[in-house]
């Protein structure tokens, strides 16, 4: 059983760096010359929550890549890490690294599936690291950072505006986030993590589907099946 909760840990740090990643603003203070700044990056990310938010489910295809150049390690030395979610509501589905994680909206279900463990338990996972997780997607944005308006750039042939997020907790292991949306669809595109470490980790949308006909067993843990499969479940 030790050799599960330790597994089952190094698998929610692996979500919870996904999670920081993919996908925090209230209180502050700021110079009074930047007020239309920030207001302008608020009206942004209310207007793409909104947007998002109205949809009744959303399939959500990434990709990942890191790169810390004091250590060596250019972006694109490795090949990207892909992953996909399915949202609706609180509740979630996610795939990545070969792993799974279910959230029915109140137990989470984390899936090894290299090791044939499953680790399960109340609520959501704890977001007092400061990072971000997949039902906090729309919302993540209300607290937790300092944020002003960033570039507007041009993606293969997409105009991405960006706003920088940077933590109010001083002592986090994210020194900025750079949050892209399509300045068009009104979408999440990108998002650069810059951690205290000097590395920097993009996720990028590469594919986004709203709307879908999906079947409620996405969210649903199948208990039988896996206990057929052999599975050790905590």
């Amino acid at each position: 059983m030790q050799k599960a909760g330790t597994t089952n840990r190094k698998m929610k740090k692996i979500a919870i760096l996904f999670l920081g990643l993919l996908m925090s603003i209230t209180t502050f203070s700021q110079e009074a010359d930047s007020s239309n700044n920030i207001s302008e990056a608020k009206s942004l990310l209310d207007n793409v929550s909104e947007k998002m938010g109205a949809y009744k489910n959303m399939y959500i295809g990434f990709s990942q890549t890191l790169s810390n150049e004091e250590a060596g390690i250019k972006e694109g030395d490795e090949p990207p890490i892909r992953g996909v979610i399915h949202l609706q509501g609180e509740k979630y589905n996610l795939d990545y690294l070969g792993n799974k994680f279910i959230y029915d909206g109140k137990k989470l279900y984390i899936i090894n599936n290299d090791e044939k463990e499953i680790s399960i338990s109340d609520g959501d996972i704890e977001d007092t690291d400061g990072f971000i997780y997949p039902s906090k997607l729309l919302t993540f944005y209300k607290e937790g950072y300092n944020f002003k308006m960033g570039t507007l750039k041009n993606s293969n042939g997409r105009k991405i505006q960006f706003v920088h997020l940077i933590p109010i907790d001083s002592t986090s292991d994210i020194v900025e986030v750079q949050l892209g949306f399509d300045a068009k669809t009104k979408h999440i595109y990108k998002l650069i993590q810059i951690g205290a470490n000097s590395s920097k980790t993009t996720f990028t949308i590469t594919t986004f589907k709203s709307n879908q006909s999906i079947s409620e067993n996405l969210f649903t843990f199948d208990k039988a099946k896996y206990e057929k499969l052999k599975y050790l479940i905590d």
